[in-house]
């Protein structure tokens, strides 16, 4: 009986084949849930090749239509998209995505694989996706069948049963060893070229320094001649290079050319977006802190933010209290930054009380990134932490909640990404940096040198 079970069925799916796809040998590509709730565009980044999606992938993002985050928007804007199709997605042929595009097509539930019956224990969601994905295989060879998804475990898993599987890369960074800086340092600089910085106004025309190649808008430089040197940043307004100062911002002074460049960014009017990243303890958020709280006039409220990461991915609600104070855990590292300006002021001087009435006059306030949608920022000082926690859609929601006279400055760590589908190549930050380096209204710095301790100097290195 299951013998003429099977023989139907493979006699059913062989007539669903739509007669193009073997003549033309494109791709099948297979999505897996997380792909599109990183991407919910994600359908039309396969140029001319055929996407699939296992019926288990819209039942699983049922469970995300409702919500203020990020994934829930993107499993609505999905299904929506998914819904305005002009073809019908259950039949065979799929639906057409558009001129120069494949097709789409949902594919319904079958038997279970009995490979991986054999080989995993559960009968979880990933495993459907994944029996979907080697049925396809079965049922068009010798076209390539590939499963896409950010799940790393998943992908080895497909691989260990010969089904080829590779990561959603449409907005991946392309290496990390080439991302942007922000900084060039120039050795063997002519000693008359550094001679011009310290005289008149510290400015200095590109046409007088041609031994430096196309500089990019606000690109920092370390120039040398073996006895003096100098800290220079492009000014791409007039073409000329400006002398960087080692200014100090509420009582924070910077300790390295970094820091020297990276508080000139903030301080800028010019530049409406800045980036920081390095490694724990350089100083990335309390520069952004002590910048904001210097420019404090210009600005009508300072924002501070940072994506909720729960530990072990456990939801917010096992926490006790109220919103205020499940949060509170997760807002402490800005908590922090906060006290160590005001302990560098003293708690006892005028500026530092200042903070504390900012807080209470909610001129200053911290908040969590999910608040963020559907805001119009007029005139804020907004800084967002651990930025490499956010996908780059996500990055791109905050930019553009930006209204006139705000200034929005992420500060991260590309080597420490708390989220599970996200890594150093793919995480919002690293995609912002590849995208905008060289736009006239923005910066960015790499700060490179610890600055919190010898002991947190030791660890980063030995550890």
């Amino acid at each position: 009986m299951e013998d003429c079970l099977a023989s139907v069925e493979s006699a059913v799916a062989a007539s669903e084949r739509p007669p193009l796809a073997t003549e033309r040998q494109s791709k099948l590509f297979v999505l897996d849930t997380n792909v599109v709730l990183h991407d919910c565009h994600c359908i039309r980044n396969f140029a001319d090749n055929d996407v699939a999606v296992p019926i288990t992938v819209l039942e699983e993002l049922d469970r995300f239509k409702r919500g203020n985050e990020d994934i829930h928007f993107q499993a609505r804007e999905f299904l929506r998209q998914l819904d305005a199709l002009t073809g019908d997605v259950l039949s065979a042929a799929g639906s057409p995505l558009g001129p120069g595009l494949g097709s789409i097509r949902v594919i319904l539930g079958g038997r279970h694989d009995d490979r991986l019956a054999e080989a995993f224990l559960q009968n979880t969601p990933d495993h459907r996706i994944l029996s979907t994905a080697l049925a396809l295989r079965d049922q068009w060879a010798p076209r390539p069948v590939i499963l896409v998804s950010k799940d790393t475990n998943l992908r080895m898993k497909a691989k260990s049963l010969g089904l080829p599987a590779q990561d959603y890369t449409s907005d991946k960074v392309e290496s990390f060893d080439k991302l942007y800086t922000g900084k060039r340092v120039i050795d063997g600089a002519p000693a008359d070229a550094i001679a011009r910085f310290y005289a008149d106004s510290g400015v200095v025309s590109a046409a007088e320094l041609g031994f430096i190649e196309r500089p990019l808008a606000h690109e920092n430089f370390i120039l040398r001649d073996g006895s003096r040197s100098v800290l220079a940043t492009y000014r791409p307004a007039d073409r000329s290079f400006v002398r960087v100062e080692k200014p100090t911002c509420y009582g924070i002074s910077p300790r390295n050319a970094e820091q020297s460049f990276a508080l000139r960014a903030l301080m800028n009017d010019d530049i409406k977006l800045v980036t920081l990243a390095g490694t724990a303890g350089t100083g990335k958020t309390l520069l952004a802190l002590a910048a904001a709280l210097e420019m404090r006039q210009r600005y009508r409220q300072i924002l501070l933010a940072r994506p909720v990461v729960p530990l072990s991915n456990r939801d917010l609600g096992f926490l006790p209290g109220d919103v205020s104070e499940k949060l509170d855990p997760y807002m402490q590292p800005l908590y922090d930054n906060l006290t160590v300006i005001r302990h560098q002021l003293g708690d006892e001087t005028t500026a530092a009380q200042q903070i504390v009435k900012m807080r209470e006059s909610e001129k200053l306030l911290v908040t969590p990134l999910a608040y963020i949608r559907g805001r119009s920022l007029q005139r804020i000082f907004f800084i967002v932490d651990e930025a490499q926690n956010l996908t780059p859609h996500e990055v791109k929601t905050i930019i553009t909640r930006a209204g006139e006279g705000t200034k929005i400055v992420f500060t991260g760590d590309i080597r420490q990404i708390d989220q599970p589908y996200l890594d150093s190549l793919s995480n919002g930050l690293s995609y912002l940096i590849n995208r905008m380096m060289g736009q006239s209204i923005y910066a960015h710095v790499t700060l490179e040198k610890g600055e919190r301790s010898a002991l947190a100097d030791l660890a980063s290195e030995l550890l």
